[in-house]
């Protein structure tokens, strides 16, 4: 049943465009030249005449040429210019025979060959190439140039420069990435050639292309091609493929057309044509892709996709995604999905002075988990539990320290389904400022001139954790807003001291405006209602610090390889002060005190009107302390081994930002000391291998309780004022986590890898190919690079938390790669492997490549668990893909150039 329905996918998806391949022949009645490289076809100056209803020209081609004869100004409308080896002529001199490294030259108009020769009486020129007496080949072909158009290459041609009329044989024609060659053309007139036999592709190989369109018959205009009927020829095979007419591309410009579709099964939905489309290209600076995949069991999911971009001024992409998948028995409902994402950027120097920018992604919660296959079944995707977006705008004034920042956010929870929204944020800001210090200021400055004053003012309009269901709705939009303005004035000042450390000291105020208020209250002894206030209130608080720092340096002599060890140490104490704003004082704090009624006690509550408030209210409990961290980094100098090229000393980092914090708070009555946290990283073999690391230590004791809860016994640690060493324990182990990477190819271990050509490469290409290199360079990760044999990528993350009574730990490994079996063919592969329970991830997948030049094939597989499924891709590659022997990767997705 499953194969009959395989089966049935196939024969519609080609019946759509099939078409019985027809008027398949050899090229004209003229003997082809002895030439193995090329199916060549050498003409005679016996050929049809150039007034012959047959007579043929490639597009582009000559136009205008004279001979070398005299003619009156009217003939000729510019100098016939000629170059040879030598030069012979008939009896009557009315033929003019070039031979050897001909050229003729008329206007913008030029034209090389072995041979050419100038018939007067007959008003043609006729051109072709000459066998090589020691291969055998067919050499030095007729090329024609017409101003800055693209050369045109044939084995012969013949040309009326009366009738400017023609033939050529086997022409092989490129224009931005489009190729024709093959057949016979001939030109009618000034703007229009007609075409048999030849073959459109963008394979670049002019002797075999691998894949084309052949044009049974066309015309050729200036802009397009028409064709009739027409069939896909794929390794010299004919396809029982056709169109009965077609359109093709002759401009710089994109142009529409269909996305064929990839194939597959996929465990729950059946078999599956995926990614069939149409691709349309608006203009010069936009294009729009609508690819859609049906499932057998009545599944759909559709997809659309704007990019945008003025080079000068900006670039972006929209895309709007629907999906309805039938997972439950036949007659359930479908589960649908929806989800937009937006990219935009603004080029910096196209307004300077303003900013513009645009990420959002919106949509279900179940959006990726039903429709894996939109982000190509990407890990990271398919685990995310957040959505979030973002659209800002931004402008300074030139000249002055002010800035302003108006942003609009979206942070959507996906386990929850709750939603966050800022609607919207602004900020304006005035950059630290010296009001002290003078511009015209030659001499050093003074203690008071290094005080430094800034400002900073944030309003905001924000709904939080609201239910997706409830976002739109009226309570949410006029009961649910939050909004405030908050100003920030910092004071600073920083100054040397005895030359070796540095001392600095700051006073931060800080002002909260508020349009409603809460209120508390009591309706019953057991029900406490909190209303909200409306009306403006103001709170304002202010801390101050000090701090002082220093640099401390070690230094150990050694012998052998490692010359030196060296130790910098820079400890940081610190003391910060803000009063108590909790207590009754202040008219903003309230207290509550409910009425007894039996079964319920009396039960005071104390209060701050502004707790709900979207910025908080002023801070709880008297805080004065000492902050201290010690920051240390250890480094190793070598020296030269003495041999090869390694004659130079040479730095290594052993360890980089090893850093201990923590704080104790005199004010506090109980638990003064913070917990100790420390961080670190550093890198090995040459900064290939990167490490991180982190962690928390609690410096006081704990106690372990139990306790017994609906029949159930419940043990919990309970903290005790008293630090861990004074009972002869080391502070305990918190938290700790490690990540540690390392990508590894072939090229790693060469002592120069192969550069990507960008910088002069970039001048010769069009605007499109110049895209698409520069996409390529920034997101190398995304394609498969044939030039490297193999390539792994390995992650490693290690989770520790300790909660005294129950311990979690994750230990996770992630795996990538590719690995090349031959020249041409590729295995990818990409896992996630949780060590501690043995398992491999559902997303595991593989991945077979086949790097066919012009176009590839993959096969990819995900063997096991919830997404099993395979899918089989055949895709023609872009000139660029083909130049530098990549291949775009099956599992991974960008928004820009995909599909054109």
């Amino acid at each position: 049943m499953k194969f009959t329905r395989l089966l049935f996918l196939i024969v519609v998806s080609l019946l759509v465009n099939w078409f019985t391949a027809a008027g398949q022949g050899n090229v004209g009645g003229n003997k082809p030249v002895a030439d193995t490289s090329r199916r060549g076809i050498l003409i005679t100056p016996n050929s049809p005449k150039g007034n012959d209803s047959l007579a043929i020209l490639p597009i582009n081609s000559v136009t205008g040429v004279g001979d070398t004869t005299k003619k009156s100004k009217s003939q000729l409308d510019a100098e016939l210019k000629t170059l040879s080896d030598s030069t012979s002529y008939s009896d009557d001199m009315q033929t003019v025979y070039y031979h050897g490294n001909a050229r003729i030259s008329y206007g913008d108009f030029q034209l090389d060959a072995d041979y050419i020769e100038v018939n007067k009486n007959t008003k043609t020129i006729f051109a072709r190439g000459s066998i090589d007496p020691k291969t055998k080949r067919y050499v030095k072909r007729p090329i024609s140039k017409q101003g800055s158009e693209s050369p045109i290459t044939t084995d012969s041609l013949t040309y009326n420069y009366e009738t400017k009329k023609g033939f050529v044989w086997n022409p092989f024609s490129e224009q931005e990435g489009n190729y024709l060659s093959g057949g016979k053309a001939k030109k009618l007139n000034d703007t229009e050639t007609a075409l048999k036999d030849q073959m459109f592709s963008t394979c670049d190989k002019p002797d075999h292309p691998h894949f084309g369109i052949v044009i049974t018959w066309g015309i050729v205009e200036k802009k397009r091609i028409i064709s009739g009927p027409a069939y896909l020829k794929i390794e010299g095979i004919p396809i029982p493929i056709g169109i009965p007419f077609g359109f093709f591309p002759k401009m710089n410009s994109r142009t529409s057309g269909v996305i064929l579709p990839t194939f597959g099964e996929d465990q729950r939905l059946g078999f599956f044509l995926r990614n069939f489309g149409y691709y349309l290209g608006l203009s010069d600076y936009a294009d729009l892709t609508t690819m859609g995949t049906y499932f057998s069991n009545g599944s759909f999911e559709i997809n659309s996709t704007l990019n945008y971009r003025d080079r000068y001024k900006y670039s972006g992409n929209l895309s709007l995604s629907y999906g309805a998948h039938n997972y439950g028995l036949q007659g359930d409902p479908a589960k649908k999905d929806f989800n937009i994402t937006w990219s935009h950027s603004k080029n910096a120097n196209s307004r300077p002075g303003t900013t513009f920018s645009a990420s959002v992604n919106a949509g279900t919660s179940t959006f990726y988990q039903n429709n894996a296959a939109t982000s190509n079944f990407n890990l990271q995707a398919l685990t995310q539990n957040n959505f979030r977006s973002s659209i800002a705008y931004g402008k300074n004034w030139a000249g002055t320290p002010f800035n302003l920042t108006v942003s609009l956010s979206h942070s959507q929870d996906l386990t929850k389904k709750t939603v966050t929204m800022d609607l919207p944020t602004l900020n304006f800001s005035m950059a630290t400022i010296s009001p002290f210090d003078s511009k015209t200021r030659v001499n050093a400055q003074k203690w008071y001139q290094r005080i430094t004053v800034g400002y900073n003012l944030s309003a905001t309009n924000k709904v939080i954790n609201v239910p997706e269901s409830e976002l739109f709705t009226q309570k949410t939009l006029t009961k649910r807003m939050q909004n405030g303005v908050q100003h920030q004035i910092p004071v600073g000042m920083n100054l040397n001291v005895l030359n070796y450390f540095q001392f600095n000291t700051s006073l931060n105020y800080l002002e909260r405006w508020y349009f409603q208020t809460i209120r508390k209250r009591y309706a019953r002894a057991d029900s406490l209602v909190i209303d909200t206030v409306p009306g403006f209130q103001r709170v304002g608080e202010y801390s101050m610090g000090a701090g002082v720092s220093t640099k401390i340096y070690s230094l150990l002599q050694l012998n052998g390889r490692v010359k030196a060890i060296r130790h910098v140490m820079t400890p940081n104490i610190s003391f910060s002060y803000r009063p108590d704003y909790s207590s009754l004082d202040h008219s903003y704090n309230r207290a509550i005190v409910s009425s007894a009624t039996i079964p319920y006690p009396v039960v005071s509550q104390r209060y701050s009107i502004f707790e709900r408030g979207i910025f908080g209210g002023p801070g709880g409990g008297r805080q004065a302390g000492l902050g201290f961290t010690l920051e240390n980094n250890l480094e190793a100098k070598l020296r030269p081994k003495g041999s090869g090229t390694d004659t130079a000393e040479r730095k290594i980092q052993l360890l980089q930002g090893l850093t201990f914090s923590t704080f104790y708070n005199f004010a506090a009555d109980s638990f003064k000391l913070s917990p100790i946290s420390f961080s670190g990283h550093t890198s090995l073999f040459k900064g290939k291998l990167a490490i991180n690391f982190g962690g928390v230590l609690n410096p006081y004791s704990t106690q372990v309780r139990d306790t017994i809860a609906n029949g159930q016994l419940i043990r919990y640690a309970r903290a005790i004022n008293r630090y861990s060493w004074q009972d002869g324990r080391f502070p305990m182990l918190v938290s700790f986590n490690v990540s540690t990477s390392i990508s590894l190819n072939s090229s790693a271990f060469k002592k120069q890898q192969r550069p990507v050509p960008v910088g002069s490469t970039l001048q010769n290409m069009d605007p499109e190919q110049a895209a698409r290199l520069s996409l390529i360079n920034g997101d190398p990760a995304a394609y498969i690079d044939f030039n490297i044999p193999w390539n792994v990528n390995l992650s490693y993350n290690f989770n520790y938390s300790n909660q005294v009574v129950n311990t979690q730990v994750t230990n996770t490994l992630m795996v990538n790669g590719d690995l090349s079996i031959t020249k041409n063919w590729k295995i990818q592969y990409n896992t996630n492997l949780d060590i501690r329970a043995l398992k491999v991830s559902s997303a595991t997948s593989f991945a077979i490549y086949r790097n066919l030049h012009c176009w590839s094939l993959s096969v990819q597989w995900l063997p096991f668990g919830f997404y099993k499924s395979y899918n089989v891709t055949l895709r023609v590659n872009a000139n660029i893909l083909q130049d530098l022997k990549l291949s775009k990767r099956s599992d991974y997705t960008a928004n820009q150039f995909n599909n054109r």
